[in-house]
């Protein structure tokens, strides 16, 4: 894959019209959308069908999370959907993510969030006392590999650990920041080139290319940062 095929743009606009609109501005339908719980709440189906329309693949990343039947059943709507993406998060359990597997049927990649990147150092230890976060890394992605998912998404500080756990596993990257932009609410974060000479299949790459004054350079430039990792 080349660095276009790799770069999964997060779409965390306002709103559905903010979120087309940009992609207008940039004009490239090539690239990956990520869609959360915002924007997915506000325009539901009809807006991820303007994305599909508009030549996006679109990553639903909505981290399902819930007893086995219940996430079964919604995976399988999704699925319906022609969707690139969608996750469920590791920490529902190994049935639960082997009836989301099942259900997913074998064009929907479906991903297990292992770790959020907002989590670390205190703010872990006070959810998962006594439990270190690299054994949780460690745990979850072997057992995304054993309950069949195609993936899992982990912060690029992580992928050495979480590569080593689940070899072959495609891995999914948020909380990257071009060099000198702040980390915000995530804690665990690193540079485009970094995440890419560490071994990551995707990047997802939010507010470095939403809140810069020229999104299509800021694109740019975060492909040229990949292309750097890669050399």
């Amino acid at each position: 894959m080349n660095g276009k095929e790799r770069l999964i743009l997060a779409l965390d606009t306002p709103g559905t019209e903010e979120g087309l609109a940009l992609l207008d501005r940039l004009k490239a339908p090539w690239m990956k959308v990520k869609v959360g719980p915002r924007l997915f709440a506000l325009g539901g189906e009809t807006f991820l069908r303007d994305l599909q329309e508009r030549g996006h693949r679109v990553f639903l990343d909505l981290k399902l999370h819930d007893i086995p039947n219940t996430v079964a059943q919604a995976v399988e709507v999704y699925a319906r959907w022609g969707l690139w993406a969608l996750t469920v998060h590791t920490s529902g359990g190994e049935t639960m993510m082997r009836r989301a597997r099942e259900a997913a049927g074998t064009d929907l990649l479906l991903l297990g969030v292992t770790v959020l990147t907002s989590l670390d150092g205190p703010e872990w230890e006070a959810v998962h006392p006594g439990c270190s976060l690299e054994r949780a890394l460690s745990g979850r992605a072997a057992l995304a590999r054993e309950s069949g998912l195609g993936g899992v998404v982990c912060s690029p500080r992580d992928l050495t650990l979480v590569r080593e756990a689940a070899p072959g596993l495609v891995t999914v990257v948020p909380g990257i920041r071009l060099p000198g932009d702040g980390t915000q609410d995530q804690a665990r974060v690193d540079t485009p080139a970094a995440a890419m000479g560490r071994g990551a299949d995707y990047l997802v790459v939010g507010r470095s290319i939403l809140g810069a004054a020229d999104p299509q350079e800021a694109v740019e430039r975060v492909l040229g940062s990949m292309e750097e990792g890669r050399a």
